[in-house]
């Protein structure tokens, strides 16, 4: 009987055990690309932290972070997309005002320019770009960049297939936008600390003009035909508009009380007929309409709104928000935030491309 028993219980716990497993078949694994969509990828870089954030612009995840060097600031996409630049430094931060040499010592060792390839989704060397730079620009053909080193006031001319500074210039203090003319021949440096732009022939090599744009210019924007520009004035709340040929300003445009509004960065839409400008600790963006030169409409996007980036159907607009650690999503056509996103320590500058 107890045999019997026994023989009916382990039956009993076989047919229990099958039935368990049969009802909870492991499901498959699901990897992370298959959740990732064909949308744009929008890249962060956040001083603080050291690293970029990638997000999926379709689904507004976070898809990596991605470890860079000291203070990431610059970035900027190769002509052909394949390439995403960043400009890192080793110097400590040190915002206006600060006594620096109460500062560390500067680590030179980590100045340089990343070098992403954005099909590997990683980087993949760092090279030369002179001593602290801050950001850059590319030559049309994508051989050269052209860096603003902000400690030794001076604009270096980098050659990307050695990897080595080939000439530097000396400018103004504290120069940090910089922005090939549409042409190719020529390259603007803005001044923060004279309030001026240098302006680099190319073809000579040399600083062929510097001129008066407003207090704290920090980023340019040209018009496709090259002949006029936007320039921000920081200290003065204003966005100037320059005569790209006679170096001179022709026009103040006033986004609101000066030290309150503090334009940052300049953007054109692709058909040039909007300029956005983000305001910094103004926490706003402003869009300005470039035929009659007024503001038409501006967004509250964020603490400290800094680097600005359109989607590359230009429907969107991004705005790296630094004290708050996110980006967000701007819908052009409604003007309205619709989404933040959350990245690194203080995000500096951003950009987005197609996948």
């Amino acid at each position: 009987m107890l045999k019997q028993n026994l023989a009916m219980l382990s039956v009993g716990l076989l047919i229990f055990s099958t039935g368990c497993t049969s009802s909870k078949k492991p499901e498959p694994a699901v990897s992370e690309t298959m959740t990732e969509s064909s949308a744009p990828r929008i890249y962060v870089t956040n001083e603080v932290s050291g690293d970029m954030t990638v997000i999926d612009s379709g689904t507004y995840k976070v898809l990596e972070t991605v470890p860079l060097g000291k203070r990431p600031r610059g970035i900027h996409a190769s002509p052909d997309h394949k390439t995403i630049y960043i400009a890192l430094s080793g110097s400590p931060i040190a915002g206006p005002g600060v006594d620096e040499s109460t500062l560390p010592p500067p680590d030179k060792s980590a100045d340089g320019i990343g070098v992403f390839d954005v099909k590997q989704n990683k980087l993949v060397r760092i090279i030369h770009g002179g001593s602290d730079p801050e950001n850059f620009d590319i030559s049309k053909d994508g051989k050269q960049i052209y860096a603003s080193n902000e400690d030794a006031s001076a604009v270096s001319v980098i050659d990307v297939a050695s990897g080595t500074v080939v000439k530097t210039l000396k400018m103004g203090a504290q120069p940090e936008g910089v922005e090939v003319t549409p042409d190719g021949k020529f390259v603007w440096v803005t001044s923060e600390e004279t309030g001026t732009i240098s302006v680099l022939d190319l073809a000579s090599g040399k600083i062929i003009k510097t001129f008066k744009v407003g207090h704290r210019p920090r980023s340019v924007a040209f018009m496709p035909d090259g002949a006029h520009a936007y320039v921000n004035a920081e200290n003065d709340g204003t966005v100037v508009l320059v005569d790209a040929k006679k170096y001179r300003v022709i026009k103040t445009i006033s986004l609101g009380k000066p030290g309150i509004i503090k334009p940052m960065a300049v953007l054109l839409s692709p058909d040039a007929k909007k300029l956005y400008v983000s305001t910094g600790r103004g926490r706003q963006v402003f869009t300005l309409d470039t035929a009659t030169n007024k503001v038409i409409g501006s967004v509250e996007v964020g603490t400290r709104s800094w680097g600005i980036a359109l989607s590359p159907d230009a429907k969107t607009l991004y705005s790296a928000n630094g004290p708050s650690n996110d980006i967000s999503v701007v819908d052009l056509a409604t003007n309205t935030v619709t989404k933040k996103i959350k990245c690194g320590t203080s995000p500096w500058g951003v950009i987005a491309l197609e996948r």
